[in-house]
């Protein structure tokens, strides 16, 4: 995993380098292009900067030159953008302002807002914001009239993106997804930061899959759904140095569900504190549905406080009791290992552990966990089913000691 994240930070600062060298560029086009001053966009939160965008990202991506895109600090109108490549040299995208979306859900025909397809060698930068305006979407209003409620838009799509970095950007109040990575590779995000109420329905603030080389460092992320959630396809991934909640953890999964998923090879997770979230580190994978497999996962120094299930592999996800929940996951599991994971959990089921008993989790490793509960319904319990854990270090509660409910407590 060392092996190719140092390729992949090596690669990024070559593409960095080449990026930061634009201003000043001599011929083949590039440079500096403002959408202000050379294509008349208008800060006045009314009038649409989609194409003065769309002109400037135009002439970048046919530039043999790096190019920069510049949007000033100033708040915008956008309805909607697709930047398309494949481009001609590296492009960075300086969003220093702030770019905000329609808030009627209903004006929206794709779930999408801000989209980014087939680019390589790409920086989306500037310590600006996106806004998506979900305030109204989170009530779910008006549904049953409304084709938009199963499609709402995800603030920030990056799709089929390669050698990507995502640098000191924020995304808030997303109707939907905050960002979504699809068929990426070597794609970072770094001091990204995801602000969304606690209350906000299906919000995950990245949503990975089907991608290789993904690397989450050093955000912060705040949101209605998981922080971090891991789907079919992902591999080889880093998250380091996020801190999350309000949310629902970092998950990954839910796997099983449709045919034809592919495996989920190779995450690790490190640094990372949770804070009054629903769930801490999780895999969850769907009964009686598709077969699939996920192995090398890692957790290892996570801060959890006040955190509803801190440990958590579950395949018997069964949301809204839409599954055959008393059969059996067809997902395997195996080379999974949670160390140095501490602090507090809000409910006693600290460690939970349930497996499938077709296909029984497979090397399992528990190393200096250290998880304390106080309240009226006793201390922190470890519980397991369909696992045989390999124990090291301290172990509190201790691993696997606590009885299966005949109802265990379904996860969020």
């Amino acid at each position: 995993m060392a092996i190719q994240f140092n390729f992949v930070s090596s690669m990024l600062i070559i593409v960095l380098l080449s990026i930061s060298s634009v201003e000043g560029q001599g011929g083949g086009g590039g440079g500096v292009i403002d959408v202000v001053t050379k294509f008349g966009a208008k800060a006045d939160e009314k009038t649409d900067l989609s194409k003065p965008l769309l002109d400037a990202w135009k002439e970048a991506c046919a530039s043999t030159s790096p190019s920069k895109i510049v949007i000033p600090k100033r708040i915008y109108f956008v309805s909607t953008a697709t930047l398309d490549g494949p481009c001609k040299a590296p492009i960075e995208l300086q969003v220093q302002g702030t770019v905000k979306a329609p808030a009627d859900p209903g004006a929206f025909k794709e779930p999408k807002w801000i989209s980014f397809n087939r680019i390589e060698n790409f920086k989306l930068s500037g310590g600006g914001v996106f806004d998506g305006q979900g305030t109204t979407a989170y009530k779910r209003e008006g549904c049953k009239g409304h084709a938009y409620c199963g499609s709402l838009p995800i603030n920030l799509r990056f799709d089929f993106l390669t050698n990507a970095m995502i640098q000191d950007i924020t995304t808030k109040d997303s109707k939907q997804f905050q960002a979504n990575v699809l068929g990426c590779k070597n794609i970072t995000f770094e001091h990204f930061t995801v602000s969304a109420p606690d209350e906000s329905p299906n919000t995950d603030g990245i949503h990975i899959g089907r991608s290789d080389g993904v690397n989450v460092l050093n955000s912060e992320i705040k949101t209605g759904d998981d922080c971090v959630s891991i789907g079919d396809g992902s591999k080889n991934l880093v998250i380091n140095g996020v801190t999350c909640g309000p949310g629902h953890g970092i998950s990954i999964g839910s796997l099983g569900l449709f045919k034809n998923e592919e495996p989920v090879d190779g995450v690790t997770l490190k640094n990372c504190t949770m804070t009054n979230t629903s769930n801490g580190v999780r895999i969850k994978t769907w009964p009686c549905a598709e077969p699939d497999t996920c192995l090398n996962i890692h957790f290892e120094d996570i801060t959890v406080t006040n955190v509803s299930s801190p440990i958590i592999i579950d395949q018997k996800y069964c949301p809204w009791n839409k599954c055959k929940i008393n059969e059996e996951s067809k997902v395997k599991l195996s080379n999974i290992s949670f160390k140095n994971i501490h602090c507090t959990s809000a409910r006693p089921e600290a460690v939970k552990i349930i497996c499938s008993a077709t296909l029984p989790c497979e090397n399992v490793k528990l190393a200096d966990i250290e998880i304390t509960h106080s309240g009226p319904t006793g201390p922190a319990v470890s519980q397991c089913l369909n696992v045989k854990p390999k124990v090291s270090g301290k172990q509190n509660p201790t691993a696997c000691s606590a009885p299966i409910p005949a109802k265990p407590t379904p996860t969020a």
